[in-house]
Order: C-alpha cells, then structure tokens, then sequence
C-alpha cells in the first residue's frame, strides 16, 4: 500500500479521495491553483503544492508540474479525480515513465476508450450494442448535412473528446446542423483541444443508464450494478440514481455482462464506466466508457457498500478484488441531485461569487453530502459551478426522494444563487415520482417555459402559514423591545393577518397554538427563532423546514422548492393594504441584456439593423459553452455597447432598440 498519494484536482472531489486516503492511513498531497490558494482540499491535504494562474491550462492541467510534485513530496501515486487529466492518456504514460503509480486504468485502455469515434469502433467489434451513426472524421458543414440526411432526423452532433455536456447539438433538422455544426466544432477546441466531431441517430424516449465496473490488474472484472442518469439539462446530468427504476434484472445482467467483456477487451482495470442510451423498448446502446470515477460514483457505493476510492487506491497498489460477481447486491435506493451555483429562475444563468452563508444538513439518517466549500468560499469563474453532491439513501425510492426534499429545505446558501429549489420540484414532480418516462427530455418537457418554483401542495400551506406566523411574530416581538420605542411590554400582540404572496390569511398566535383561517395547528419550534436562516419546526407532529430571510418589510419563506413572499400585518395594516398603489417595474424591454458574468464571442448585428423575433443577435461564453441571445420581437438596433472579446457583468447592456 502506498503512504503518499498526490491528488489532481480540487474542489468536492479531492477532498472525497483525502477522506478516504486519511481512512487507510495514507499520506496526502494537494495541489492549487492562484483561485484555490484557501480552498477546502488545501487545508485538508497533509501537503500542498501551488501550481499556477486560476486558468486549468496554467495550473490543474500542467501534468509535467504535478509530476514534479510528486517528486518533491515522496508522492507515491496520483489520484486524478474527474475533469483535468483524468482521461489523458499521455498523464498516465507520464506518471508510469517516472515510477509513479496512477490511480485509473492503464494508458492504453483510455487511449481505446477515450476518443468517442474509435471507442464506437472498439464496442461495436467486442459485440457490443451501438447506436446507429457516422464514426468517421467529418471534413465540414456541407459533409455534416450529407450524414445527417443519411442517418435521418433527429441526430445528435457531438465533439469526439468531449464530456460534461460540452460541445454537443441536437439537430431536428438540416437547417439545424447549418447552424450548430460550427458552434459544436469551437465548444470541442475550447474545451478539449480536439474539433474532430462524430454525427449520430437520436433515440426517442431515452434514457441514460451506465454501469459501474471495477477491475483489478489480475483480470477481475465486475459490474456493480446501474445508476440511472436520465435527468440532464443541455446534456448535463442533474438527477443520478441507483437502481433504475426502469431496468428490469434481466435488462441490469445484459448491460453488464457486455460492459465487463468490453473492459476485459482493452485490458481494463481500476473503476470505469461503460454508459447505454436505452430506447422505451428497453433496448440499450453504447454511447462511450468513461475510463475514471464519475461524479455520480456515491449512489453505488450507497447500495453496494463499497467505497469505491478506497478500491481504485487498492488496486493500483496490486491488490486483488476482495469479491466477486455474485458478492455485488442491491441495498435500497440512492439519489444524488448536483448542487449548482446558476440561477433556475433566470434560465438556469451561472452564478459566481463567495458563498456567504454556508449550512449543510446534517449528515447521517440517509443524508450524505460531498463538497468542497464551506462559508467564505468563492465559487468561481474559472471552474465547474458545482457546489456540493446531495446524496441519501433509504430502502425505497420515493423515501431517499423525500430525503431528498428535506435535506434540501435545511441546506442554506447565500452570496450566490443556486438550483436548491428546482431539485426539490424535480424529486416532488408526480412523473419523477413514478418512475415512468423519466427520460433525458424530463426536463425540456415539463419546464417548456423555464423554472418557477415548485407547485405548492394545498396539504402543506397550513403548516407553512403556521410557521410564517411564529416567525413574523417573533420578529415583530423583537422590533417592539429595540429602546423600547414601541412602549407597552414589548408583546406584539396575537390577532394577525399573514400576507403569503398576495393572499390574505388570518392568524392567531398564543404559545404553541397557532389558528389558520380559523383551523388549530399545533406548532413545535426547535430551538430559537433566528432572525434569518432555517427554522426547524414540528407542527401537528410534522417535520417542517422553513428557510427565512428579510426582504423589504417582510420575509422571504422558502420551503419545499417554492420561494414565496410574505408579510405579517396587523388586522388594520391588512384592511388599508388594499389602498396601496402597487409599485411599476422599470421597462428594460429596450434593451439586450447579458443575462450572465461572460465574454462577448461575436455580435451578429450592426446599428440600423432591423431584426426579426429569434434571430441571434449576439453570443456569449460563460462555463465554456457558448449561449446564443435572440430577439424577442421585431426591431430595429439603435446602439451597440459591447463587442466581442468584451468581460460583461450580469445585465450588462450589450445593445438596445429604437
């Protein structure tokens, strides 16, 4: 075994493989960027090593720097995480000419698996099931068209070296490949270095099944089952979950078999992942092996018990598999949900910033969380915006999705947006909950118009009244003992009227019992009231978390997915509240606004230009991927403000109309 490993990467996942090295008593060595000089993997690591600029090109992805790390540190082996050189084939031949152990498979199994043309190619000769498609190099748009037209409609054109939704298009139509072919070529060379693109037939009704293997350098290989990764937005996976609920043990052993004789065929070992596209009809196709641990990994380890670090680390150490085949079972269910730091009320927008506030749900009872923040940490511009991994566990699905829910309503970040209250809707949505069409257009299809929040249960909204009511009284209590400038004995009273977006509700407050609408509810709060964060509540024996910020002369209440505005008012307050003017938003409809932190790649319009509803007006980059802003009506270009190569803030002006 070794005592020193160095890990390659930063953020959530390396202070996952820190936690797991300090378990077996290893060593361990952090490496950082400029950006990342405070970060969480830093402080945890035993060691850290500064590589460079915040860029990934300047710093995480110079492997001759980390290579000399490990030399300088007695590093043993290198653990690469996901994202960076996880998959460069070139690292692990690098590592292995200077005596260090790497963590993954062998140079040349990511060499056959990680370019998306030849991995088809490999597949397809293993036996192994494949998607109908043009695995060639494509010489340019016209060559495209002519592919697409042959495969038939839709197609979906992705980078060869691409991942993490980056540099993929799907095309319903030739007019479609014109335009995106382009866009999918520059994502490939920003991203990967690598513009090669490959053309392949859409299956309908998808779904996103993959199945973990791990191997070891004796010839073992096992499947440890599937994680069901259906739920994506622009090809980004949001919702991983392990089992499916929709394969069958017949459809699970199928998969698995022949992902197991496609690893044995490149000599594979360490953990890997061999992912399917599967059709309504159950039938399943190769989309590529992901040859490094997935993000997702911890909803295996959650129904199989291992820990699959700790089995990469062992067998690249020499160990053998300590199980076999049939040693893998199915315990319960698991769902991670990605925390993400964008903005679900604007279009799913990156947000960038320091977190500050930071309050994790306690962990245990189900509930695991996988990050790499804590309060004061930045997220920042120059890497991926995750900010933690949600992960529980239960015996059946619906209870790890209500686990779900309630971690959810107790994890409080501020200083930044994030997609907390779109999870929560995702894992109340009736057809998630089912488990039946849950495929990778869930999202496109049920939030054709973007996020809004989540439904409120009508079941739900008198607890959640009875809790605003405790705790605008508990404020209004506090106001009345400031110098004592309110007189009296600084009690606000127990007549009230609760305004919850818009809609009036009477109130009454005496200790525990707290009237709604003229129905008692027994109401339990944990602890103080805080004047802002979460209250933990029980009313009529029922768990119940609320998250409370100020907002104006009332409160922002958060609570199952859904933010609602509220107010609490005395009886007279209520009666004149209908006199007041309501307050008109300033009209910016003359305006093109950058919607997030980005750069100006190209402006496709000139002043004086007329325009038509959805045309391209501009393009900009953030997170890498390219957004193309359109008009929302006709008009005619007045001005332009930004040019491409421009830094733009949120809401920057970009142009504006007549």
């Amino acid at each position: 075994m070794f005592d020193k490993i160095l890990i390659a990467n930063r953020g959530e996942i390396a202070c996952r493989v820190i936690r797991t090295a300090r378990k077996l008593g290893i060593r361990t060595v952090a490496v950082y960027s400029d950006a990342d000089a405070a970060a969480v993997h830093v402080e945890m690591a035993d060691e850290a090593i500064h590589l460079g600029p915040p860029p990934a090109a300047q710093s995480y992805l110079l492997g001759e720097k980390i290579i000399e790390a490990c030399k300088a540190t007695g590093a043993q082996a290198v653990h690469p995480g996901y994202g960076f050189l996880s998959e460069r084939e070139w690292f692990a031949r690098a590592l292995d000419e200077a005596n260090i152990a790497f963590i993954g498979p062998p140079a040349s199994a990511i060499a056959a698996m990680g370019d998306k043309i030849e991995s088809k190619k490999l597949a397809k000769a293993a036996g192994v099931n494949v998607v109908p498609g043009f695995v060639g190099e494509i010489a340019d748009t016209a060559h495209a068209v002519e592919i697409a037209n042959g495969i038939g409609y839709p197609v979906m054109m992705k980078a060869s070296a691409g991942g993490g939704g980056k540099g993929m298009r799907l095309a319903f139509s030739e007019a479609d490949v014109r335009e995106g072919f382009d866009a999918v070529k520059r994502e490939g060379l920003s991203s990967f270095g690598d513009d090669r693109i490959f053309i392949e037939k859409f299956i309908t009704e998808p779904r996103h099944i993959e199945i973990q293997l791990l191997g070891d350098k004796h010839g073992n290989v096992v499947y440890l089952n599937e994680r069901d990764c259906s739920i994506q937005r622009r090809h980004q996976k949001v919702v991983e979950e392990a089992p499916s609920p929709f394969v069958t043990p017949e459809m699970r052993k199928a998969m698995g078999e022949q992902a197991v004789e496609l690893a044995k065929k490149v000599g594979y070992y360490s953990a890997g992942t061999v992912e399917f596209i599967a059709g309504a009809d159950r039938g399943f196709y190769f989309l590529e092996m992901n040859t490094r641990l997935q993000v997702e990994h911890p909803v295996t380890e959650a129904i199989t018990g291992l820990d699959l670090v700790e089995q990469m680390i062992r067998v690249a150490a020499g160990e053998k598999l300590g199980f076999g085949q049939s040693d893998i079972g199915i315990n319960g269910h698991s769902i991670e949900t990605r925390f993400y730091a964008e903005d679900p009320y604007r279009g799913f927008l990156p947000s960038i910033g320091r977190l500050s506030d930071y309050r994790e749900p306690a962990a245990g009872n189900g509930v695991r969380v996988d990050t790499g923040v804590i309060e004061g940490s930045e997220i920042s511009m120059f890497y991926d915006p995750m900010i933690a991994k949600l992960i529980t566990h239960a015996p059946t699905r619906l209870e790890a999705a209500d686990l779900q829910i309630a971690a959810l309503d107790r994890y409080y970040v501020r200083g930044i947006s994030h997609n907390a209250d779109f999870l929560s809707a995702l894992m109340q949505h009736p057809r998630f909950r089912a488990g039946e069409k849950v495929t990778t257009a869930f999202i496109a299809e049920e939030y054709p118009d973007g996020f809004h929040g989540a439904a409120t249960d009508p079941a739900n909204l008198p607890g959640l009244l009875a809790v605003a009511a405790v705790v605008g009284r508990a404020a209004a209590n506090r106001a009345a003992h400031v110098d004592g400038r309110l007189g009296g004995d600084g009690d606000a009273g127990a007549e009230w009227v609760v305004e919850l977006d818009g809609e009036q509700h009477r109130v009454t407050v005496a200790g525990t019992n707290v009237t709604v609408d003229g129905v008692l509810q027994a109401v339990e709060i944990q602890g103080r009231i805080p004047p802002f964060g979460v209250v933990e509540a029980r009313v009529n024996g029922q768990p119940v978390s609320v998250q409370v910020d100020r907002q104006g002369t009332g409160f922002r209440l958060t609570h199952r997915g859904r933010q609602h505005r509220m107010r609490l008012l005395t009886p007279r307050s209520a009666e004149l509240q209908g006199h007041m003017l309501p307050k008109v938003a300033p009209d910016l409809s003359r305006f093109l606004l950058c919607p997030m932190p980005g750069l100006v790649v190209s402006v496709s319009v000139a002043e004086g230009d007329k325009v038509e509803a959805g045309q391209a007006l501009a393009v900009v980059e953030a997170m890498k991927m390219e957004n193309i802003l359109r008009a929302e009506k006709p008009a005619t270009v007045s001005k332009l403000h930004a040019k491409p190569g421009d830094s733009l803030a949120v809401d920057a002006i970009i142009l504006e109309f007549e």
